[in-house]
């Protein structure tokens, strides 16, 4: 990963706090951890995985399924899921950034809509993409990439700092950070490299997150927003009240502009 971001310098203009976001990353860490019983070494229990996890083919019915789970459902419960703690610590600081200003821009109950509605258009990708498939899909990455695409159209010229190559900390336009990410999951798609990563679920999360994010904003809501996020207006100047005219002298021997006494002396 090329950007690893840090933090932004995007202010909330609608809500005080993102608690949906923070509830969905609170979840998404509690289910790591009690649910898969994951630990910061090793990995989580495959179980969880065979139960919860998205696997194309019992989806599309090639083979009995292993659970009583809905395969409805599975399209929502897979993205709980995680590999390991870096799986999981690589969507949630996406998240952490990135949801606060996409929950701004919707209501908490809409954003919730919206991050499961990302998550299943990115598990539904990998069942189209990859039908007779054995192997499951796990992760919020359907649901981060529809935070990302969401985030880069609302506020493209938002500043953020980043981790380059996880070393060099660096502020940059959520443009050429976010844009990076887009083009990196579109090459990957294409090209077919797979390395373990189901990369056309990011792509189905990319395109519900861009398509949502038009629909579903609340009223006013701008979309490339042009202003400077981090910039702050300089207060306007306090009004300058009329000047008083200028008093007339008690004593002024000055002749008048239509004094005769102007004209000179009297012959």
């Amino acid at each position: 990963m090329a950007f690893i971001p840090i933090h932004d310098t995007n202010p909330l203009r609608n809500i005080r706090r993102p608690y949906a976001a923070w509830g969905l990353l609170i979840a998404n860490v509690l289910v790591y951890f009690l649910v898969e019983r994951g630990g910061f070494v090793g990995e989580p229990s495959h179980a969880s995985v065979a139960v919860f996890g998205l696997i194309p083919a019992v989806f599309n019915g090639y083979v009995d399924p292993p659970t009583m789970v809905p395969d409805a459902l599975t399209l929502v419960t897979y993205s709980f899921l995680h590999g390991d703690v870096w799986h999981l610590a690589g969507n949630m600081i996406f998240l952490w950034v990135l949801a606060d200003n996409v929950e701004d821009a919707l209501g908490p109950v809409r954003y919730v809509v919206f991050y499961l509605a990302c998550a299943g258009a990115g598990g539904y990708a990998y069942v189209l993409t990859e039908p007779t498939s054995g192997v499951p899909v796990i992760g919020a990455s359907g649901a981060v990439a529809g935070n990302i695409a969401a985030y880069l159209i609302l506020h493209p010229r938002a500043k953020m700092w980043v981790l380059a190559f996880a070393r060099i900390p660096l502020r940059l336009s959520a443009v050429y950070v976010l844009g990076f990410w887009v083009a990196f999951q579109l090459i990957a798609a294409i090209t077919g490299d797979k390395d373990g990563i189901a990369w056309w679920s990011h792509v189905g999360g990319l395109v519900a997150g861009a398509t949502l994010i038009v629909l579903m904003r609340k009223p006013g809501v701008v979309l490339f927003d042009r202003r400077a996020p981090d910039a702050v207006a300089a207060p306007a100047p306090p009004p300058v009240d009329d000047p008083a005219p200028p008093l007339a002298p008690e004593h002024d021997d000055a002749p008048l502009p239509n004094d005769p006494r102007s004209r000179g002396p009297w012959r």
